[in-house]
């Protein structure tokens, strides 16, 4: 299992510690790939259009045509392969009220001076008992390509595993003025009438058959709204609807960003990937790895958490929570 040294750097710049300051506490584990990991969530496969190995999953839309000539530089100049479509593990996701708490790793980074290195002290203490403040952490995990469960480079992510972002650096995190500059868009959403067009995806994606709107892009269904692109959030049902809310809103922040990448079913776009400021997200699903993994099941984006979030939140182990990011890949299999 390779791990990038940015990994060994961090953790090399803090002591590790199972506590955070201020007495709230860090909780997690590092997540085990053989059995945390809900293997049956890759499916459906295809190939073109055609099912290759069904699934009870929907499904985003496919090539039609099973085969894809990709242009290459000299001397190939054209390469044939196959179309393929399947369902990625691609990303782990911590989402925390204590800073430098890595869920997802099982540990905490501390020993640093929380406040000028970035981040809140103790945002857990915040007043407000409707909403909150969270920090989120993004990391890299191509375990499809640690288990050579394909043999294409080009149909699964081949980076090395690699804590990719950390909120607590990010001054646009928390301050939802200072965000204005990635969402501008927001100050349009923000009104009753536009909130309550998301009632139908809530309403659609209620059970685990049906994904989200992708044309209601500034609604996360029954999580809430998907802006701004920042840790705070106002309207807390339960602690897991609101991990989910932060999870699926840091993605979005990352599309935003251009650091996250697609892949697009669409018949002649299948050879490459491509910058996405909107967050698709039908082409994404999740998981929960912590505090209790759940590798049973997991769940289009904006399905509401009531379906299965009991029993996976321990009041005692505080607000930290850890999740599989499920990305649907279509890639030419060369």
């Amino acid at each position: 299992m390779k791990i990038n040294a940015r990994v060994t750097l961090l953790m090399s710049l803090f002591l590790l510690s199972p506590v955070a300051q201020g007495g709230a506490t860090c909780s997690g584990q590092f997540i085990n790939p053989m059995k945390d990991i809900c293997w049956s969530c890759m499916f459906p496969m295809t190939l073109g259009s055609a099912p290759i190995v069904p699934s009870q999953y929907p499904d985003t839309r496919n090539p039609s045509m099973p085969i894809s000539f990709c242009p290459k530089p000299p001397p190939v100049f054209m390469q044939i392969g196959l179309n393929i479509g399947y369902w990625e593990p691609y990303a782990l996701t911590d989402v925390t009220r204590v800073p430098y708490c890595m869920v997802n790793m099982g540990m905490q980074l501390s020993g640093a001076n929380m406040q000028r290195i970035g981040g809140r002290s103790s945002a857990r203490d915040s007043g407000s008992s409707d909403g909150g403040f969270y920090h989120a952490h993004w990391y890299k995990y191509p375990v499809i390509y640690w288990l050579q469960l394909m043999q294409s480079t080009a149909c699964m992510a081949t980076d090395a595993f690699d804590v990719a972002y950390l909120t607590e650096l990010d001054p646009l995190w928390n301050d939802d003025e200072l965000a204005f500059v990635l969402n501008p868009e927001a100050i349009l959403f923000g009104s009753p009438i536009a909130q309550l067009a998301c009632i139908p995806e809530a309403i659609a994606t209620s059970t685990n058959t049906a994904l989200p709107f992708d044309a209601l892009f500034w609604c996360l269904g029954s999580q809430g709204s998907a802006y701004p692109l920042t840790g705070n959030t106002n309207y807390r049902d339960t602690p897991i609807q609101a991990g989910t809310l932060i999870m699926e809103r840091l993605n979005y922040k990352l599309h935003r960003q251009g650091i996250v990448w697609e892949t697009s079913g669409e018949d002649g776009a299948v050879c490459y990937q491509y910058p996405t400021p909107i967050l698709p997200k039908s082409r994404y699903r999740y998981q929960m790895s912590a505090p209790s993994p759940d590798a049973q099941w997991c769940h289009p984006y904006t399905t509401t958490t009531a379906i299965w979030e009991m029993g996976h939140d321990n009041p005692t182990t505080g607000d930290n929570f850890g999740y599989v990011q499920w990305r649907k890949r279509n890639c030419v299999f060369l």
